[in-house]
């Protein structure tokens, strides 16, 4: 898994400085705008630094995209001439690893396909909170699979177990938390608003 996951994160530096690029922002006005250390996005946008799901959710914020549609956008520059239309490999599909966290995630969807889902898993004791604007221009529904997920959306607190969902409206500010000893795994399904 390392290699795609070292691959995807390579792939996420580039679209930052895509992302970036295209709006003709200096590294300075995306730090002002992100939170996020103008040295630690040169970093990433060098390949010199992996960046955090949190970091990730304060940059996908200040583009105004959610941390899903960064993973499809960076997916998206995979050379995938060689695959077989409508048929993703689990051994093909991009991953990544939170390098704080532990925490992985694995784009089941393409690029093309008109909702984007993800499988997640969250490492026993792993918190990842994400700004409401990295939910913007988006509905979402977390599906949990197995284990337990404590879910903050915004002050709301909601203790979820396999089988249980939660579908998402207005953007706020979200916490996902595992507070077990186990790992949780859940699905995230979402669909574009208008986009900015």
């Amino acid at each position: 898994m390392s290699n795609i996951v070292d691959s995807l994160a390579g792939q996420i530096a580039s679209r930052v400085r895509t992302e970036r690029e295209r709006r003709r922002w200096t590294l300075a006005q995306l730090a002002v705008a992100s939170g996020v250390s103008q040295a630690m996005i040169s970093r990433i946008e060098r390949g010199e630094s992996s960046p955090t799901a949190v970091v990730l959710g304060k940059l996908s914020a200040a583009f105004q995209l959610s941390v899903a549609s960064l993973f499809a956008l960076a997916e998206g520059t995979q050379d995938d001439t060689d695959a077989v239309p409508g048929v993703r490999r689990q051994a093909d599909a991009a991953q990544w690893l939170d390098p704080d966290t532990g925490y992985q995630r694995r784009q089941i969807t393409s690029p093309h396909f008109p909702a984007e889902i993800a499988e997640i898993r969250l490492p026993p004791g792993a918190r990842v909170p994400y700004p409401a604007a990295a939910f913007a221009f988006v509905r979402q529904v977390v599906w949990v699979l197995d284990g337990h997920l404590t879910f903050h959306h915004g002050d709301a607190v909601h203790e979820l177990d396999a089988g249980d969902t939660i579908e998402l409206g207005e953007p706020t500010h979200r916490i996902f938390a595992n507070t077990t000893d186990t790992t949780c795994r859940y699905a995230v399904i979402l669909t574009r608003g208008t986009r900015p």
